[in-house]
């Protein structure tokens, strides 16, 4: 029986944990982010407002923000402690260029409430979805859809599920073996793979190419793919 699924983002670190211990839970988890910029750029235009869904500590913003001078960035999380992790971070930043929208999950951002002045015409959400039912899912993502512009670019990267039961076992030890390898416990790595299928809930590239398809994006493209992590990139 599948087992009971939560509504909301969850977040496995304190905000003040997560930028020191994220890289040695993700392989190439700053890849994910600079990816996504090279992404970006290859797009035939520049971001005039880009809203970073999930943002965490600001790391995505704070990197982006240097290659995209025209861009303003809007960024949301559903933690209040993130958020002011971000804006710590973000400080030396010009604060014109930023908006920090108030804490709301993905699924329940209402632009109404927050007044934004803009719709965006890039969203991304970096590994922000994946503790949501596919219910959920569904959701957060409709609404990042609905707050693009016409033709607007949404780029998320989640934790996938492999195809075979096999695939699962081989994938959770890869995984685990490159996390023994950055320093984490095999108690730690023991842990934080149970957590799959009971606090958080992958779905196969198909899934999420299917989800995505079904949200109404015109165009749907996998272009980033490691150990149990992927990226995708879609046209609205």
């Amino acid at each position: 029986m599948t087992p009971a699924k939560p509504t909301q983002n969850a977040t496995p670190h304190l905000p003040e944990d997560y930028d020191a211990r994220i890289s040695g839970i993700l392989p190439y988890y700053s890849s994910f982010h600079q990816e996504t910029i090279n992404f970006i750029k290859s797009l035939p235009f520049s971001p005039k407002v880009w809203m970073d869904a999930g943002c965490g500590t600001g790391s995505l913003v704070n990197k982006a923000i240097e290659e995209f001078p025209n861009t303003k960035f809007l960024l949301l999380d559903p933690s209040e402690g993130m958020l002011g992790q971000a804006k710590e971070k973000l400080s030396s930043r010009p604060a014109g260029r930023l908006e920090f929208l108030r804490a709301s999950p993905t699924q329940e951002f209402s632009p109404d409430s927050q007044e934004l002045e803009e719709k965006p015409d890039v969203i991304t959400a970096i590994q922000c979805h994946h503790y949501l039912s596919r219910e959920g899912r569904a959701k957060a993502i409709s609404v990042c859809y609905n707050l693009l512009q016409e033709s607007g670019v949404y780029v998320t990267f989640e934790n996938i599920r492999p195809l075979t039961e096999d695939g699962i076992t081989i994938g959770k030890r890869y995984w685990g073996n490159f996390q023994l390898a950055h320093g984490r416990s095999e108690e730690e790595v023991e842990r934080y793979l149970e957590r799959f299928d009971t606090e958080y809930f992958p779905l196969t590239v198909e899934e999420h190419l299917k989800l995505l398809r079904e949200t109404g994006f015109k165009t749907v493209e996998l272009f980033w793919y490691s150990y149990m992590q992927a990226g995708f990139y879609c046209i609205k």
